[in-house]
Order: structure tokens, then C-alpha cells, then sequence
């Protein structure tokens, strides 16, 4: 009788389990993107979703405009979302070494709401009036001009800063005391506003993927994809950041420009999502936590490209369940990140014991 040996347990290496988690994750977003298209207060049919981004006409017009003119462009501004507030988050934890640091916490958010404060609270009724006119809060090429020149201006306000701090900790606190600083005056600004004016600039603090048109989309897509490149350049230098500074000088990496290069990749994504969709929390915190549980590796050459495809998945399930089928109101983006980040979030902390592992 033959002798027989029990069969050793096969492993997988961890390259292989990368990518059978980006086909999953993929696969996934594929799904979403799709149900994210046909599902909404007027429910489409598969078929007809299918022959339409297909690029093949529909015979029932008022469908090919829901999806061409209004839901194609918002599954598109979630992806994009998803992407450059997940990569923005992960650049901000791994500089800063913190795992509670978010997109927003260098004041660029802040920023951006001071902008459009000063057109919907300081600007006087008739500036709020046209900023609203045509396609809404967030659709405005007013709002979003002056969005992006608040959130410009506390940029070069960090850079100068941060040409003078070297040590990131310090850099940390006051980006967060000039958040703080912002604040304060659009509180001063909403305290002597008209009750019509604070209505229309609360609105915008919801946050809303329903107002980037077919023409927004070209100019944010041209800034988050800039910014995610750069996030891609230094993935490296990430990578050496976790090991700390004087193991990053060792390679030769210098700190100064790596750091303004990562602050700057972070502001073009964070600030340019902030000015076209609002402000939208805790996908910045959330998705890295989860993207690092997903993969179980700290290099960012996976982590960035993994961030990417995590909260795209993420945005366009927030996206259904904020449009669930048969409801004519809209829930805000804001809550629906909150409500499932949150828990998520608990949930991998709890499992996990020890953030801290993952910046050291």
C-alpha cells in the first residue's frame, strides 16, 4: 500500500492576492457605476442603460437625457470624488504619520467655504441670486471660481509656511488653527446673514454630486487626474516617509520639496472636489483605513492605486443609497460618507487594535 502524505497548505503570494483584490475591487465598481446609472426616481431599465452607454440611441428620449445629461456625469464626479479624497487622505496620514489626519486638515476645505461665504453671505442677495441662477449652488461657475480662489489662497498661505516649519507636527497644528481661523469668520459672516442667504450656503456644506455638468467634468477631471500623478511620483518617497525623516535624508530623499510636492498634489485634489461638489467628509479618513485592511501592506504603490479604486467603490455605493429608487428627494452626500465610513472605520479599528503599525 502506497504511503501517503498529507498536502501542504498552498499560499498565495502577496503580489497575487493584490491583484485578485483589484479585480474584486474592479469588479465591483463596474457594478456600482452601472447600478448607479439606472437606479434614481425613475427607474431605467438594464437594457436601455446598456444600449445607451453603449453610445447606441434610445428610442425614449426623456431616458437618454436622465443618463447622458445627468446621471453619467454624476457616476463620473463620484469616481472622481472617491479617487482624489481617498489619495489626498492617505498622503495626509503617511506625512503627518497620524491616522486621524484627513484632506481637509491644512485648511484647504475650510478654505474653499470661506470663498463661497464671501459671494453667498458677504456678497449681498443679488451676488447670491446669480450664483444660484441656472444649474443650482454647486453648479455655479461663480461659486466654483471662488471656492477654488479661497481654497488658492490658504494653499500659498501653507506653502509659505511650510518653506519655513520643518517639522511636520507643528505643520499639522497650524494648518488646523488656520482651518480654525476660516471658520471663524464664515461664522461671523452666516451670525449677520439673511435667513435666505444661510439657506442657500448650508445647502452647499451638504455636498451634492448632482451639479458638476457635462462641461465641469473637463476641467475636474484635468485637475484630480494632475494631482493623483503626482500622488503616483511620489509614491517612493511615501514609502520612505514611514520609515522617518532621517531614514528618508538617508536615501537621498529630500524632505522640504517631497513634503511641498505632497501638500500641493493634496490641495489640487482636495481643493478642486471642494469647489465643484462641496464639502465632503470622512472619505479622506475612512478609505485609507480600509484600502491598508483590504491589501495588508503599507507601500504605497499599491495603497495608491488601491485608494483609487476603494473609494470610487465607496462614492458610488454612498451615490445609490443617497438616490435610493422610488424617492424623489435626494439624501446629502455628507451624510450617507458619514453614516457608512463611521462604522466601518470602528469596526477595522476595533479588529485591528493598533493603527499605529501601520505608520511605523
Amino acid at each position: 500500500m502506497a504511503e501517503t502524505f498529507p498536502k501542504e497548505p498552498s499560499h498565495k503570494s502577496p503580489a497575487a492576492t493584490h491583484r485578485l483584490t483589484f479585480v474584486y475591487l474592479v469588479v465591483l465598481a463596474i457594478v456600482f457605476f452601472i447600478l448607479d446609472v439606472m437606479l434614481g426616481s425613475v427607474q431605467i431599465p438594464f437594457k436601455e442603460v446598456f444600449k445607451i452607454i453603449s453610445l447606441h440611441e434610445s428610442e425614449n428620449t426623456a431616458w437618454l437625457f436622465i443618463i447622458e445629461k445627468i446621471r453619467i456625469p454624476k457616476a463620473i464626479t463620484a469616481i472622481l470624488v472617491g479617487c482624489g479624497l481617498s489619495v489626498s487622505g492617505l498622503q495626509m496620514q503617511t506625512l503627518f504619520r497620524n491616522p486621524l489626519a484627513g484632506p481637509s486638515e491644512l485648511g484647504i476645505t475650510a478654505g474653499a467655504g470661506l470663498g463661497v461665504a464671501a459671494v453667498m453671505l458677504a456678497g449681498g442677495s443679488s451676488a447670491s441670486m446669480y450664483a444660484i441662477s441656472k444649474l443650482g449652488v454647486s453648479g455655479s461657475w461663480l461659486i466654483i471660481a471662488m471656492a477654488s480662489l479661497g481654497s488658492a489662497l490658504v494653499l500659498s498661505l501653507i506653502l509659505v509656511i511650510a518653506g519655513r516649519i520643518r517639522d511636520n507636527v507643528i505643520l499639522l497644528i497650524v494648518g488646523v488653527m488656520i482651518g480654525t481661523i476660516t471658520l471663524s469668520i464664515v461664522s461671523i459672516w452666516e451670525y449677520f446673514s439673511q435667513p435666505e442667504q444661510l439657506q442657500e450656503y448650508i445647502m452647499w456644506t451638504f455636498g451634492s454630486l448632482g451639479g458638476v455638468t457635462q462641461y465641469h467634468l473637463y476641467a475636474l477631471s484635468g485637475v484630480v487626474a494632475f494631482g493623483l500623478l503626482l500622488a503616483f511620483v511620489s509614491s517612493k518617497a511615501l514609502n520612505a516617509l514611514l520609515l522617518g525623516e532621517n531614514y528618508a535624508r538617508s536615501m537621498g530623499l529630500t524632505i522640504a520639496k517631497t513634503r511641498l510636492i505632497i501638500m500641493l498634489s493634496t490641495s489640487l485634489l482636495t481643493g478642486s472636489i471642494t469647489a465643484f461638489c462641496g464639502p465632503i467628509g470622512f472619505v479622506g479618513i475612512a478609505i485609507p483605513h480600509i484600502t491598508r485592511s483590504l491589501f495588508g501592506t503599507s507601500d504605497h504603490k499599491v495603497l495608491i492605486p488601491g485608494c483609487c479604486l476603494t473609494g470610487m467603490v465607496l462614492l458610488l455605493l454612498c451615490d445609490i443609497i443617497a438616490q435610493m429608487p422610488g424617492m424623489q428627494t435626494v439624501i446629502p452626500i455628507n451624510v450617507v460618507t458619514s453614516l457608512l465610513g463611521a462604522p466601518i472605520v470602528i469596526w477595522i479599528i476595533i479588529s485591528r487594535n493598533n493603527l499605529r503599525s501601520s505608520f511605523s
